[in-house]
């Protein structure tokens, strides 16, 4: 079994364009994980092909907790290589760093004086990261500001989130209708595009959806043996080796259903419920574990290539920066002359 799209990460095709669809992920750490990628890449795969499709690197958001400068350009690689490996298409989408477009700072700045302080206290994603113990910076306070900067500054249509994450959209939406009340039409309002279903949650090895900041994610480029180490010390109950198990809830099964085949499936679930057979939860996690590096097998192998391939990883971006320009640019003279500075070009 090959996850959708797996074929296209390498080989590519055009298409049109029609709305804007944005997202992108934070490089706090340099791996995709599996909730990453069934609850948001694997949607924007789909999305892709509908033309219009926007995929970023949240480099500066990663400011926010990764301090030291080697780790972030690391974790940049290797975010931009597994956008690569799982089916991010640079012929069917806009592929490109944060940094590369410089120009979301100024756009933040800008919003910044337009936003409430009391919309930015009722942010739920701040007030989270505070009960954790994360640091309360500026940056982690006013942060939904340079987000709305990102969807606002390509004219985003719709972004792709969960439903634990719509409430961003709303603030930008918010945002956005103020700009435009007070300096004329300049931003489509955005919609969120709410992921369903397995999207809502993938569960971690200690059963709380799965996060980098939990500690308790499976990567999918990880080293084998980390990898199966990880799985092995998933969080189960009591019951032994012949005792019957309730498949439905169960950890091991719930990530088993994203990666096995229906008929894997349903032969774990069998045999979970089954008594006396020797079934026991070391035997689920290894059949999970061989599971999950068949499912990922093209995209573990396209992910090393393109590690040993950083020229190629360059090339992508670049273009990806020089596709993105056009409609920044727009979108910056746009702005300046909503709020009355002058955009000036400095001859060479």
């Amino acid at each position: 079994m090959v996850a959708h799209g797996m074929k296209n990460a390498c080989e590519g095709r055009k298409s049109a364009m029609s709305q804007v669809t944005l997202s992108g992920l934070t490089p706090t750490s340099s791996g995709i994980h599996l909730g990453n990628y069934f609850g948001a890449v694997r949607q924007w795969i789909d999305l892709q092909k509908e033309g219009g499709a926007h995929y970023f690197i949240a480099s500066y958001h990663a400011l926010t907790t990764v301090k030291k400068a080697q780790a972030l350009s690391e974790n940049i690689f290797g975010i931009a290589c597994d956008y690569l490996a799982l089916g991010l298409d640079p012929e069917q989408a806009v592929i490109y760093r944060q940094e590369d477009v410089p120009e979301v700072c100024e756009l933040s700045w800008i919003l910044s004086t337009l936003t409430p302080m009391g919309l930015l206290e009722r942010c739920h994603a701040y007030k989270d990261k505070i009960e954790k113990g994360i640091s309360a910076d500026h940056g982690l306070f006013a942060y939904p500001c340079l987000m709305a900067a990102d969807i606002l500054i390509v004219r985003s249509h719709r972004v792709p989130v969960g439903q634990d994450q719509k409430q961003h959209v709303e603030v930008t939406r918010d945002i956005a209708g103020k700009f435009n009340q007070l300096y004329g039409e300049v931003f489509p309002l955005p919609e969120p595009l709410i992921l369903e279903g397995q999207a809502a949650k993938v569960p971690g090895v200690d059963g709380q959806k799965m996060s980098k900041s939990y500690g308790n994610d499976l990567g999918i480029f990880e080293p084998e043996k980390k990898l199966r180490k990880k799985i092995m010390g998933i969080v189960t109950d009591s019951q032994g080796v012949d005792d019957p198990k309730e498949p439905e809830g169960n950890t091991i099964y719930e990530l088993y259903k994203l990666v096995a085949s229906a008929e894997q499936v349903a032969e774990m679930a069998e045999k979970m419920r089954a008594s006396g057979i020797g079934y026991g939860y070391g035997h689920a996690k290894q059949e999970l574990y061989e599971a999950l590096l068949e499912h990922f097998a093209d995209a573990r192998t396209c992910r090393a290539e393109l590690e040993n391939d950083p020229a190629r990883v360059e090339e992508i971006l670049q273009h990806g920066a020089q596709k993105v320009r056009p409609v920044v640019e727009e979108t910056m003279d746009a702005v300046h002359s909503g709020i009355g500075i002058t955009t000036r070009k400095l001859r060479g």
